[in-house]
């Protein structure tokens, strides 16, 4: 893999709604109105006004992105993407690898430079960290290669086991 486009990702531990970045991706429900996890810290992070402009939006389809302002956290964006529930399906990895390509192609499109990334269907949804960090990284990388424009990609993980799966996931896309 091009070291160019490596030096443009990051792996982080940590609470992905105090990071200065351009926008924060939400691992979103298809109501788009709140819920657990990762969900429900932005929703409180970012204030009531998330949550009145994501009742405008009518929802988002498993796969699909949406884009809000920020509000009271330090991103000027939240990209709002529902990530499927696994099943073990081979549907479940596009659906996956749709999330993070839309949700980059919407950053691209709002002229976003930095944007940080939970990892999207591995909590309650259930989604292997390892096979979830391999299609995270993967697309990342792939998409990042046709967007010089975009200038990080930031993965946030909640605990340091989850860390310790993308870093090495990362290691041996750099020996690719």
């Amino acid at each position: 893999m091009d070291p160019s486009v490596l030096d443009r990702i990051d792996i982080r531990q940590g609470d992905i709604t105090r990071l200065q970045v351009d926008a924060i991706v939400n691992a979103a429900n298809t109501s788009l109105l709140g819920g657990g996890g990762v969900d429900g810290a932005i929703h409180r992070a970012a204030g009531p006004q998330l949550l009145a402009e994501c009742r405008t939006l009518g929802g988002c389809p498993t796969g699909e992105a949406r884009i809000t302002g920020g509000y009271n956290l330090p991103a000027k964006y939240v990209i709002h993407t529902v990530g499927p529930v696994y099943s073990g399906k081979p549907k479940d990895a596009h659906l996956l690898q749709a999330c993070y390509q839309n949700s980059l192609a919407l950053a691209v499109a709002h002229q976003v430079r930095t944007i940080a990334f939970p990892a999207i269907s591995c909590g309650v949804y259930g989604y292997p960290i390892d096979a979830a960090c391999r299609i995270a990284l993967e697309t990342a990388a792939t998409f990042l290669k046709d967007h010089p424009e975009l200038e990080k990609i930031i993965f946030v993980l909640f605990s340091s086991r989850d860390r310790e799966v993308y870093i090495e996931r990362f290691k041996a896309l750099s020996d690719k």
